[in-house]
């Protein structure tokens, strides 16, 4: 009820100009300081491991990665970001699991776009949950080109365990960024899923993406000059502040491992799929 009656968007967009402020210094390291003790957020891990070292919030949220802290997995699909399961499992006709009891379509997920709901209809999907703690870039499960891309407006509830349990459709009513790739198993999307307090989303090709008009926005890029090609295990986008990850994927070409299951942690680069 309180994210229901709070003004979602000019909280998450204040909070957006907040961390990407420069200073005061002491008061932007305590901060960042305080984030990470809280979160135990583990600094070692990071290419800059000192608060002092960012010139911002968003800056130290959206923090690289020590080189092979991240071991990308010889073979198979690989887990796009840090965080933990929300929902794995097989796409039911074209109802998607978002928490025990609720579901949610492909096509409300994918803003009415029947061509790539046909696609992925009776496919596999795995729902990512990135917590505050989190590394926050995502990166790419496969190689892949780029086809096209949306931005969906709309709310900017929670993306939590709670918040999932709680409301009806909740991926497919927040505000979104889906990119389709072609893949080496076909088709492949990935849904970056906006969230309370999320600042924006951003993709390597377009830089920031979310938020924009309050309209339905799509961009073609198979007709691009230059071709966006993206290596597996390479970044292709990222949250300033965390969110959630969707992966769609057709019927018959993942078997996701035994091991996956909601609330299981995973990490960047580990094997999801042989």
């Amino acid at each position: 009820m309180l994210q229901r009656l709070l003004p979602q968007h000019a909280l998450s967009r204040l909070v957006g100009r907040l961390a990407t402020a420069t200073g005061p210094r002491w008061l932007k390291d305590r901060v960042i300081g305080i984030f990470a003790s809280h979160y135990s957020v583990d600094l070692k891990e990071a290419e800059r491991p000192f608060p002092e070292a960012y010139e911002s919030f968003n800056d130290f949220f959206t923090r690289a990665l020590k080189p092979g802290v991240r071991p990308l997995c010889t073979s198979g699909i690989a887990c796009p970001a840090d965080g933990a399961i929300s929902e794995i499992g097989d796409i039911d006709g074209q109802r998607v699991l978002q928490a025990k009891g609720r579901s949610y379509s492909l096509d409300a997920l994918l803003a009415g776009d029947h061509t790539r709901v046909e696609q992925f209809t009776g496919g596999s999907f795995a729902t990512i949950y990135l917590s505050p703690k989190n590394y926050h870039r995502v990166h790419m499960p496969l190689d892949g080109q780029l086809q096209s891309s949306s931005y969906v407006p709309g709310d900017l509830f929670s993306v939590n365990g709670t918040t999932a349990a709680a409301i009806d459709g909740l991926f497919a009513r927040n505000e979104r960024h889906i990119s389709y790739f072609d893949t080496p198993r076909g088709p492949m999307a990935m849904v970056l899923v906006g969230a309370m307090i999320v600042a924006g989303i951003e993709t390597v090709w377009s830089g920031q993406v979310a938020p924009r008009l309050r309209q339905v926005d799509r961009w073609d890029h198979v007709t691009a000059p230059t071709p966006i090609l993206l290596d597996r295990g390479s970044e292709m986008g990222r949250f300033l502040l965390g969110s959630t990850v969707i992966l769609l994927f057709p019927k018959g070409v993942v078997s996701w491992n035994e091991d996956l299951v909601a609330g299981a942690t995973v990490r960047m680069g580990e094997q999801l799929s042989a």
